[in-house]
């Protein structure tokens, strides 16, 4: 090699400039790439034919003052959410056992109260300190239905046996309750309804679904939820006895802005009761809380009705724990079943540090705006 390095040159604009052609006719080599970092030089190395090659693989070795990692200065993570994302706060339990009460719904609005209640005595004896239900557990999944077993919550005690049966026994048995969701009743108004009650009986939150299901799938499925139900218009965020806890109904797990303003208000885990039906189910159930779990690095659980092929709109089942790593931790099948799992948050922790996602956010170049934390 007649000179190995034949010029250094400082960069003004702190760029890396290397170009590669491989002439046919001599070992002329030379390396073109663009790194942009703050404090770089230029190498020039010109090779004739008597330069001496290792299975013909070039080596360089090319000393920065500073790393190109210094780059990540000027990510700006901190600005990628607007208002900045809430630290994540320390849960009130690290380790508990949820229970998801996939239940056999039917016609029979006493029926389906009383069995939602002794499974989730069942799931208590098993140790659950969190329990979740499915999305309109205590009705038929119709248009039809959500009128006539439509309840008003507000006004509690026989206006709503099904939520005051959720909050007697969270209130009994010291355990918290994601209550699915139910046909609310509000004026003249009516939404598709998930009610949070703490151990001891009272009603911490309401979410009321925003997305609604309004879908047509030629030849497969049909079903426009706004022909009788209205989207709710706040998401929810409730601080519980086992953490905090992001709520979404069936629908809402689609959209991932919800998830990602959970995420930065602090969520530790997000509760998606649902009915998927076999159209959709089979293609996307599994698949969205696996990206909702891995996109935010937390903990999601899903809760659907137990499958009933005489139905008219038959659910697909399977309710799923899902980890922060995007990893399926419990399921089950299609039949009724109460599915228990272990929720430790400390993983949360961990995956977070060995993938810092967190931190590696461009603020520089996209935001995500909680405009009613923004208002607020």
């Amino acid at each position: 090699m007649k000179s190995a390095i034949s010029s250094l040159v400082s960069s003004k604009h702190r760029s890396l400039n290397l170009h590669l052609n491989h002439s046919p006719f001599s070992n002329s080599i030379s390396y073109s790439k663009t790194l942009s970092h703050k404090s770089t030089f230029i190498p020039v190395i010109p090779l004739n034919n008597n330069t001496s090659f290792s299975n013909r693989t070039l080596k360089l070795k090319i000393q920065a003052t500073k790393s190109v990692s210094t780059m990540a200065s000027s990510f700006k993570p901190e600005q990628a959410r607007a208002p900045p994302a809430v630290p994540l706060p320390k849960p009130p339990v690290t380790k508990f056992k949820i229970a998801l009460c996939q239940i056999t719904v039917t016609t029979d609005k006493e029926r389906n109260i009383a069995h939602a209640r002794k499974m989730i005595e069942e799931a208590a004896a098993k140790g659950a300190k969190l329990v979740v239900l499915p999305e309109i557990w205590n009705s038929p999944y119709s248009n039809d239905s959500f009128p006539a077993y439509a309840e008003d919550i507000d006004a509690g005690g026989d206006a709503s046996p099904s939520t005051a049966m959720l909050s007697e026994v969270a209130r009994l048995l010291k355990i918290t309750i994601v209550g699915g969701s139910v046909p609310e009743r509000s004026g003249d108004r009516l939404y598709n309804t998930c009610c949070i009650f703490g151990s001891d009986g009272k009603l911490k939150a309401k979410h009321r679904k925003i997305h609604l299901f309004d879908i047509d799938i030629p030849g497969k499925i049909t079903f426009m939820e706004s022909k009788t139900l209205t989207a709710g218009e706040t998401p929810t965020v409730v601080d519980t006895d086992v953490g905090r806890i992001g709520v979404g109904i069936c629908y809402d797990i689609r959209f991932q802005e919800l998830a990602m303003i959970y995420a930065a208000r602090g969520a530790h885990l997000l509760c998606y009761p649902g009915a998927f039906n076999m159209t959709t189910g089979p293609l996307h159930w599994e698949l969205l809380q696996r990206a909702r779990a891995a996109d935010n690095q937390l903990y999601v659980a899903t809760c659907s009705p137990a499958r009933d092929p005489s139905a008219g709109y038959i659910a697909w089942g399977h309710s799923t724990l899902v980890g922060p790593f995007g990893e399926v931790l419990a399921t089950t099948e299609h039949d009724e079943d109460i599915v228990m799992a272990e929720i430790d948050y400390s993983m949360m922790e961990l995956r977070r540090a060995s993938l810092p996602t967190i931190k590696q956010r461009r603020g520089d170049l996209y935001q995500l705006v909680d405009i009613q934390r923004l208002n607020s």
